[in-house]
């Protein structure tokens, strides 16, 4: 069933809820939607509740004039648990939705999360000040801010779609099938170039590296080995959470950055065990 509900500063956001029991939260990278996660809902809605999101101006939520900041989205998923009555749930952050929901533990702590699931994202996406290379490697830094804000112009130039194309291109595996790729790209296009190039920069120039220790529930870590983001910033992350399960999808498994929709069932049956497992 598809929801709408209004945010505390007038925003409108689209959801999708199915099933019902335990609740699992499913939370969208940068620029995606809640689409991604359709095999996700279809498995997991037999038995939970799951609740995926669009944020402000993705998917299927109305273009929204302001409030394109992580911080702002974190607010955002804090209300809708609030609008639906959720006091705990289990979260899965994909890309940026797993910056979100560092930004909630960053604000509120861990007392909402049962379990919590963190698919492919860095540390921190661009090099920050002061970094050493072994830092911009563990944080899986992937420019610095001289090319984050040459490609923050290039989404909102004459050549914008081609930009946001290409990115895409980096993001999954040679062997995706072309339908899936082009649907990946529509569902990309559907956010104003402007608001999604300021959500870039407010997204690549935060450095989560201090959040991880402060976590304290299960949590699962999913990387891919021929992603855009390094394999060695997932195992970092790893290192810093205790009692973290890392796993790893090889190229041949459909380890890009998608590799819910890569390889659905490797990734349903492998979060199935997680969320089942003492």
């Amino acid at each position: 069933m598809k929801k709408t509900f209004e945010t505390s500063d007038g925003a409108t956001l689209a959801y999708t809820d199915e099933g019902s029991g335990e609740v699992l939260i499913l939370l969208p990278g940068w620029s995606q939607s809640a689409a991604m996660f359709r095999h996700q809902i279809a498995h997991f809605a037999r038995n939970r509740r799951v609740v995926a999101l669009d944020f402000r101006g993705h998917g299927q939520s109305p273009h929204a004039t302001h409030g394109y900041r992580i911080y702002r989205f974190a607010g955002d998923v804090q209300e809708l648990m609030r609008h639906e009555q959720i006091e705990r749930a289990d979260i899965v952050g994909w890309s940026m939705g797993a910056s979100v929901v560092w930004a909630m533990i960053d604000m509120f702590g861990t007392r909402h999360f049962n379990r919590l699931v963190f698919v492919d994202e860095p540390a921190s996406v661009m090099r920050q000040a002061g970094m050493s290379e072994q830092d911009a490697v563990n944080a899986g830094a992937l420019f610095d801010s001289t090319t984050m804000l040459a490609i923050a112009e290039q989404i909102i130039g004459a050549d914008g779609h081609a930009t946001r194309g290409a990115f895409l291109d980096s993001m999954v595996t040679k062997q995706i099938p072309a339908d899936l790729k082009e649907w990946l790209l529509a569902e990309n296009l559907r956010v104003d170039p402007g608001q999604v190039a300021s959500l870039f920069v407010n997204h690549c120039t935060i450095d989560w590296s201090d959040i991880f220790t402060r976590i304290d529930r299960p949590t699962l870590i999913v990387g891919g080995r021929a992603s855009h983001v390094d394999a060695r910033s997932q195992e970092w992350i790893h290192g810093q959470i205790a009692g973290s399960t890392l796993i790893i999808f090889e190229d041949n498994q459909g380890g890009a950055h998608f590799p819910f929709l890569e390889a659905p069932d490797r990734f349903n049956e492998l979060l199935s065990s997680f969320l089942l497992s003492s």
